[in-house]
């Protein structure tokens, strides 16, 4: 009589063997996927499925839920093109100026402050509204700008953003204009540091990047130093805060200096 192979289930410890391999399987999925994920996370994994979803690297329901909650985790959520922006028209500029009525105080009556707030008058247009948007939503923090914007909805925004970038841009005459420091013109590649002006200002004027000619000093420095520290930290790709990690305290005074004068 011929005996059975043995690789054959008829073989009793083939059996045996696959028998053992599939409880060995079973045994570690679980150990894997529920027991270490319910152990590292605790009650944070929620659900037999959460803790599934944890181990397999995947956010689960409640995980998904948490991270919609922290959205101020973010830097923005404004989606910044070069179509952002609808073309303006005479009606959202007048509404801008109501609406802008309640903005006098910090930033003057056309839009050119006394107060060492931003100069809003002849500012792009997109980069207004970027930074309203951010205020309301919490990605930009100010005790003064975020009550301000909290009723505005999303057309109140653009309008006055449309009617600051109406308004002419304003700047003082130059009897000695300065020299353009080197971090503006080249910047320093050697501690990768792009030239302020591929960015700010001239012909490489970025869809929401602002206008910094003619802008108070003290405001310019102290935004360098905020994306410097990240208390500010609503630049899409971090590009700010990753320039500004490179500047010295001289270098930040120069450079508002600079613009301020502008």
């Amino acid at each position: 009589m011929q005996e059975p192979s043995v690789l054959s289930l008829k073989n009793r410890w083939m059996r045996y063997s696959v028998g053992a391999v599939l409880l060995m399987a079973v045994l570690a999925a679980a150990v894997g996927f529920l027991w270490v994920p319910i152990a590292n996370n605790g009650a944070a994994a929620g659900s037999l499925w959460d803790a599934i979803c944890s181990a397999a690297g995947v956010p689960g329901a409640s995980r998904s839920r948490s991270l919609s909650a922290d959205a101020t985790a973010r830097p923005s959520d404004v989606i910044v093109s070069a179509s952002m922006m609808r073309p303006a028209n005479a009606e959202s500029i007048g509404r801008g100026a109501t609406l802008a009525m309640r903005c006098t105080m910090c930033h003057g009556i056309r839009g050119v402050s006394e107060a060492d707030s931003p100069n809003l008058a002849g500012q792009i247009e997109a980069a207004i509204y970027k930074q309203l948007r951010d205020y309301q939503s919490g990605h930009r923090l100010s005790a003064i700008m975020q009550p301000m914007t909290v009723n505005l909805n999303d057309q109140d925004m653009r309008d006055l953003a449309a009617y600051y970038s109406y308004l002419p841009h304003e700047r003082l005459p130059q009897d000695n204009p300065r020299v353009a420091p080197q971090l503006v013109t080249n910047g320093a590649p050697m501690r990768n540091i792009g030239a302020c002006a591929s960015c700010h200002g001239g012909l490489a004027q970025q869809s929401a990047a602002p206008v910094l000619e003619g802008e108070p000093e003290l405001y310019i420095r102290n935004q360098l130093h905020a994306f410097r520290d990240g208390s500010r930290h609503n630049d899409l790709n971090q590009q700010m805060r990753n320039m500004a990690r490179q500047l010295t305290d001289a270098e930040i005074t120069e450079l508002a200096a600079y613009y301020a004068a502008r």
